[in-house]
């Protein structure tokens, strides 16, 4: 077994002594993994093209997030297609981003 510190040791001695009771009813965890399988499989392919800046773009941002770029893009995509996408404001940097790929300039200081 791996080297556990003191909370990870108390969690697995509770589980272990059945000290631990489940927080969801056996019908919740029932549709609860019924989710996670049907959200889990990942049975298509698609390919899509993206500007260069774009992909760049994902790539840095999937490296914040310490994960591969393709998972983030299905991640965004899974979020967008449940609503449960939120819409926020964009920063200066990024609205600065965006002004310089439409127009090939960079936006002027104001």
């Amino acid at each position: 077994m791996s080297k556990l510190d003191p909370y990870e040791r108390e969690v697995l001695e509770a589980y272990e002594s059945g000290k631990l009771k489940p927080a969801a009813s056996k019908t919740q965890l029932q549709r609860l993994r019924a989710a996670a399988r049907a959200t889990a499989i990942k049975d298509r392919r698609v390919n899509i093209r993206l500007s260069s800046v774009d992909l760049l773009d994902i790539q840095a941002k999937a490296l914040e997030e310490g994960m591969p770029y393709q998972t983030l893009i299905a991640s965004v995509l899974h979020k967008y297609v449940t609503g449960r996408l939120a819409e926020r404001e964009p920063s200066a940097a990024a609205e600065s981003r965006r002004q310089t790929r439409s127009t090939g300039r960079p936006a002027a200081a104001g």
